[in-house]
């Protein structure tokens, strides 16, 4: 394989994509998610207490979640579950969450998820999630609409990865 086909990444200096609202993420030699690798997405989020790592949804592909440091929250379907270092959350697909960072400080958790295929994403409304900014006041079945809800603008930043945490 030459170079160009695979791709190295390390959290060391990394640099990260920030958004006001959603955390910190390093996407493993991505911009954007899906820019690069087709059939499985891979990132570190970075979290304060109260910050959501996305909008509650469900996606068509399974997800999972492995917190690597501190603690959040994740509410999954109609459940709240606290998730702290080492603690591992599996979605199969069409399992709608969303996970919140919680505790006395950032939160660190490595995602994985499937994409390919007919790739869906549905955004349903979960009080749970309206507590943290997290839900969607009307059911959308695609990010723009999602986002537009909620007043979120498609906006990062590139800032450091606040690595180890």
């Amino acid at each position: 394989m030459s170079e160009s086909e695979w791709t190295k990444g390390s959290l060391n200096d990394a640099t990260a994509m920030s958004h006001d609202v959603l955390g910190k993420g390093f996407l493993f030699g991505e911009q954007f998610p899906g820019e690069k690798f087709k059939d499985f997405g891979v990132n570190v989020r970075v979290v304060e207490p109260g910050q959501p790592t996305a909008l509650y949804h469900a996606e068509s592909a399974e997800e999972a979640f492995l917190v690597l440091a501190g603690e959040c929250l994740a509410i999954v379907d109609d459940d709240e579950v606290t998730l702290r270092q080492w603690d591992y959350l599996h979605c199969p697909p069409g399992t709608a969450h969303v996970l919140v960072g919680a505790g006395d400080g950032p939160c660190g958790i490595l995602m994985i998820g499937g994409r390919g295929g007919e790739r869906g994403v549905r955004y349903p409304v979960n009080e749970k999630a309206a507590r943290y900014g997290a839900s969607v006041e009307t059911e959308a079945d695609n990010f723009e609409d999602a986002w537009k809800q909620r007043g979120l603008k498609v906006e990062f930043e590139q800032t450091p990865l606040p690595w180890p945490l």
